[in-house]
């Protein structure tokens, strides 16, 4: 059997060879930041004079919210929703939501809206985010807001008494994750008095994935 004898100085570069390749490995992973794609490490746009900004959370060991964690809910209320609520209604995921803050929000074509409750939407929401829970699209005569809350979307009413909306604006509804039935129930609620379908878009995942994700979560002043 031959042996084979390496001298000290090119054991000595190679072990330096091997530790600069295992530092430099180190420094690349350790200098990899939590981008929300591969080229945008935030995104920003501008509502109600205010700029805001929002990114991923850069702490490798961060997890997810207690409160979106919980997976079994009891049914009715918290029933798993379908993908499709109407076939003119767009179903958002992330990239889209932020899409449309830049698109229609900071341009005021559009709001982003949390249709869920004051306590929860007080507990942390997506950054701009105007509260307006699903009750408040229903009419009648214990709901003082309706009124103005319809004209700031663009509605107006008829000679006969009835919501038109001749430029309306998009809107995207979210609510706590795939389990929660208010954001659902604000879009039946405005296609109920006649808002145009096809300016509803609906995240889905809701709070629940937005946490999940790490991504910029607000808690309102």
């Amino acid at each position: 059997m031959k042996r084979f004898f390496i001298g000290d100085r090119l054991v000595s570069k190679l072990s330096t060879v091997v530790v600069a390749a295992l530092f430099f490995g180190t420094l690349q992973a350790s200098a990899q930041d939590v981008g929300i794609t591969a080229d945008t490490m935030e995104v920003e746009y501008t509502f109600n004079g205010q700029t805001y900004s929002i990114s991923r959370n850069q702490d490798h060991n961060n997890r997810t919210l207690d409160r979106f964690a919980l997976t079994s809910r009891p049914c009715p209320k918290h029933c798993i929703q379908p993908m499709s609520l109407h076939k003119d209604v767009e179903t958002v995921g992330e990239l889209e939501l932020l899409a449309f803050l830049q698109d229609y929000v900071t341009t005021g074509k559009g709001f982003l809206i949390d249709s869920r409750g004051s306590a929860d939407y007080e507990k942390g929401t997506i950054p701009g985010a105007v509260n307006l829970a699903s009750d408040v699209f229903i009419p009648g005569p214990n709901n003082v807001f309706f009124d103005s809350v319809m004209n700031m979307l663009g509605g107006s009413k008829s000679d006969k008494g009835e919501w038109e909306f001749k430029d309306p604006k998009d809107l995207l509804l979210f609510c706590n994750g795939k389990y929660c039935s208010r954001s659902p129930r604000a879009i039946k609620n405005l296609m109920a008095i006649n808002y145009p379908p096809e300016k509803l878009h609906w995240y889905r995942d809701g709070l629940q994935a937005w946490a999940g994700l790490g991504l910029t979560i607000e808690i309102p002043k």
